[in-house]
């Protein structure tokens, strides 16, 4: 297998990680955007895009920062190859038209929400779809500190504190957006609060807020960056009963009694393998579409950026 990586960032790190246990045998070739970037063992650098026109590439991995993520497709898409994109697809609307030129050319795309690889997110998932009991409400949550992300860095300076580099929590922490729009669809409307007035004192949104109505209930999102106790939750308040699933822990209970329904020894760090080989096996076998496409990814970039009248 040979794959073509754009962007050599830490996240592009695990996913090359990923790849070597799934195919020990990959040649891995990086784009990079400057001689002197550092390298990472076993991977080919090169400099121009056009130096491998006419190389089989089996499929790219756009790992670029998120407002690169349109230039990335750009070039990648003259290789003609499957596409694994880091999410979101990009911080903008404008990669609607690269997004609807991709989707109709039939180039197989995967962006990368690993959450939807999380067993406790799966079995909340496959509950909704055949326990046959209405669900009232949703309430997710999603809270951790981002000074400490990246210890050897300024927290002001990296790419979640600049919103011209794709930063805020509506955008990086678009995950939760991303899995209740696989479990529920796209909600009717979207009431939404963005704001960035914490002590963290950066220019990116730090504080995100959505009620998303789907009709017969609604789905609460909170979304921040400045919590030093780390939460990420999803409740699902059911006819009968209600149960928490706790993301970190991989876990769900059911909180009248505190009864574990679910536990998973798999933490999220787990999911960037599972989901990398989902995506190598839709290669293998010639699948022409993933469970969670550039359009899709459009659709809850939309959800996360636009009023309802827009989407």
């Amino acid at each position: 297998m040979r794959v073509l990586v754009i962007g050599l960032g830490s996240i592009a790190r695990k996913h090359i990680a990923a790849l070597r246990n799934i195919d020990p045998e990959a040649e891995i070739l990086a784009l990079r955007s400057s001689i002197g970037a550092p390298s990472c063992d076993g991977v080919r650098d090169i400099y121009d895009i056009s130096a491998i026109k006419g190389t089989k590439i089996d499929f790219a991995i756009i790992s670029t920062p998120t407002s690169e993520h349109l230039r990335s497709l750009m070039a990648a898409r003259e290789l003609d190859c499957p596409l694994f994109i880091e999410k979101p697809v990009h911080h903008t609307l404008e990669c609607e038209s690269v997004v609807r030129e991709l989707m109709s050319s039939g180039v197989l795309t995967y962006v990368a929400c690993n959450l939807r690889f999380l067993d406790s997110i799966r079995f909340i998932k496959n509950a909704v779809e055949t326990r046959g009991v209405a669900v009232n409400e949703v309430n997710v949550y999603c809270g951790s500190y981002l000074p400490e992300w990246r210890k050897d860095a300024d927290f002001r300076k990296v790419y979640s504190s600049v919103p011209e580099m794709g930063g805020g929590v509506n955008i990086d922490l678009i995950h939760e957006i991303d899995y209740l729009y696989w479990i529920f669809g796209i909600p009717e409307s979207v009431v939404k609060v963005l704001r960035n007035g914490s002590s963290l004192g950066i220019r990116a949104v730090d504080y995100a807020n959505y009620t998303m109505d789907y009709g017969n209930f609604c789905a609460s999102v909170v979304l921040n960056y400045y919590r030093r106790d780390y939460k990420r939750t999803l409740e699902i308040v059911w006819e009968d009963e209600t149960w928490l699933c706790d993301l970190a822990r991989n876990m769900v209970v059911r909180t009248s009694d505190g009864q574990v329904l679910f536990r998973s020894d798999d933490s999220i760090l787990d999911t960037y393998e599972a989901q990398l080989r989902y995506f190598a096996d839709l290669v293998r076998n010639n699948k022409k579409e993933s469970f969670n496409t550039v359009g899709d990814a459009l659709s809850v970039l939309k959800i996360c950026l636009d009023d309802e009248s827009e989407r």
